[in-house]
């Protein structure tokens, strides 16, 4: 498979930069991967392909603040830190623009008792230390929520909600589990109401959900590690659920490398560089809810690899020409 097999041409106006309210009523396109036929439905319609004894799989991870916006002590340069995961207490892996102007020990500083020291610089990322009574408290207060790069826009107060799902729970992702967006407390009631279980797992999403593929030949890419875990609880409903011969179905595609990464490994914690990309053989997931990925993005690669490269491109040439709306706030996509 080569990079160039995963594109598509998208127009610009199609990338959402706000999402629809309520969130349940975002459009919803069902592709049926046995008859190859495509549906256009509402979000809310999903409890229409949901049946009893089903399980639902979300993603329970919470986006924290994680871009810092400060000014360098010294000369007073704007310089924007984005936190990406703590090492240690207040020790931090981040990314900083233009870091060649920064020495070890420089201060940014973002508030009054808040500021971050430059420790070091390590390949494609930087250590820093976060100096504050409070860390949580100032993160915050002070910490923007980091909307992807193609939404275009500056965040917005209101972002902080919207940017989360309404069953957000641990704190440590920098970028939303996105399919989770779409479902309101009253749909996921409807859904229960059904007698379709429902169940938790986490991962905490990492910048490696934006990095480019840059190799041709894809198997060359490499992905960011990140953490999950997979509570018994949830493992005993999957076990349960395809014993009876229901569907797992994944909410997202971090639901899909956390549970495959289980079946490969048979570890419920830890860290995993799992990529996905066709031929895949499936061992845990039926169905999968998920968002409109970029073009040669490695969640493109997944979801060819679950529905097949060539259906998902059709898929995809459809919902433009039906002006679906892309990306992170954009609308859903259901694959039974």
């Amino acid at each position: 498979m080569k990079l160039s097999d995963f594109d598509y041409h998208l127009p610009k106006e199609l990338i959402a930069k706000y999402p629809v309210e309520p969130r349940d009523s975002c459009r919803l396109m069902v592709l049926n991967r046995e008859k190859k036929s495509i549906e256009h439905r509402v979000f809310r319609d999903i409890v229409d392909y949901l049946q009893e004894g089903d399980l639902l799989v979300l993603n329970d991870t919470k986006v924290i603040p994680a871009r810092l916006i400060g000014k360098k002590e010294k000369t007073g340069a704007n310089i924007e830190v984005f936190l990406l995961k703590p090492v240690e207490d207040n020790i931090w892996e981040a990314l900083i623009k233009n870091v060649r102007r920064l020495k070890p020990k420089d201060k940014i500083v973002v508030a009054q008792d808040f500021f971050v020291e430059f420790l070091e610089r390590q390949e494609d990322k930087v250590i820093v230390k976060l100096h504050s009574k409070d860390i949580k408290e100032d993160l915050e207060k002070y910490g923007h929520i980091p909307l992807p790069p193609y939404i275009e826009r500056p965040d917005e107060e209101k972002d902080k909600q919207l940017y989360q799902t309404v069953f957000a729970r641990k704190e440590g992702s920098v970028a939303s589990p996105t399919a989770g967006l779409h479902f309101t407390e009253e749909l996921l009631k409807k859904i229960k109401d059904k007698g379709v279980n429902i169940t938790y797992i986490t991962l905490h999403v990492g910048l490696g959900t934006f990095k480019p593929v840059k190799e041709e030949d894809i198997t060359k890419h490499k992905m960011h590690e990140e953490f999950y875990s997979i509570p018994k609880e949830s493992l005993d409903l999957i076990e349960k659920t395809k014993e009876s011969g229901k569907s797992v179905i994944a909410v997202g595609t971090t639901v899909v490398r956390t549970l495959e990464s289980f079946a490969l490994t048979g570890k419920t914690e830890g860290f995993t560089d799992i990529f996905i990309y066709p031929p895949f053989e499936f061992k845990i997931i039926d169905k999968l809810i998920t968002n409109f990925h970029l073009p040669k993005s490695t969640l493109l690669m997944l979801v060819s690899a679950f529905a097949s490269k060539d259906f998902i491109l059709k898929a995809y040439n459809e919902a433009v020409k039906q002006k679906y709306r892309f990306f992170s706030y954009g609308d859903a996509m259901f694959i039974i």
